[in-house]
């Protein structure tokens, strides 16, 4: 399986008990409406299935689970920290009008300061946030997108407006002369 056959539903964060249970914080939305038997995790680059003897679903965004091959507490700390992914063909369907910031991968981005930098190549989910990575002037810039920096998406359009912070533009591609 690879991983652009798969989407991110989050990470092993600690073991429970001695008897290979770990616990899985979810950064998928809605992790009641996943289908989980099996899962990928991502060991050294390449996604490993771990098929689920049993889990139980916290309000928390978390769940405890237990893994068919894992069975003993040393096993279950080799994947503390790694993530977890499941095929896209397991992926719920959106209902209309629920967005996400993954969606806007394709989009224009529109500074205030600098207008039109580019189009979003690509959305980095990472714990904390989501990046945008938009090449410009020959570089990938990077930014986060939240509601500070984040002004308006236009949907029909395929556009964000942005402000980006003071700088950010100026580390990418230098303030030199230009």
């Amino acid at each position: 399986m690879k991983i652009e056959d798969c989407f991110y539903i989050g990470y092993i964060t600690k073991t429970k008990g001695l008897k290979g249970e770990v616990q899985l914080f979810f950064e998928f939305d809605e992790p009641t409406a996943l289908d989980l038997k099996a899962v990928f995790i991502d060991l050294n680059g390449k996604l490993v299935p771990f098929f689920i003897s049993s889990f139980k679903l916290h309000e928390n965004q978390t769940g405890n689970f237990y893994f068919d091959d894992i069975t003993t507490i040393e096993a279950a700390e080799k994947i503390i920290r790694k993530k977890v992914y499941l095929p896209l063909s397991g992926k719920p369907e959106k209902t209309v009008g629920e967005f996400s910031y993954l969606d806007l991968k394709g989009y224009i981005v529109h500074d205030e300061y600098f207008g039109e930098i580019g189009e979003i190549i690509e959305v980095l989910e990472f714990p904390q946030q989501f990046i945008a990575v938009v090449p410009y002037k020959f570089n990938e810039v990077m930014f986060p997108l939240n509601d500070e920096i984040i002004k308006v998406i236009d949907e029909q359009k395929g556009i964000i407006n942005v402000l980006l912070p003071d700088g950010l533009i100026d580390i990418y591609v230098g303030s030199g002369s230009e």
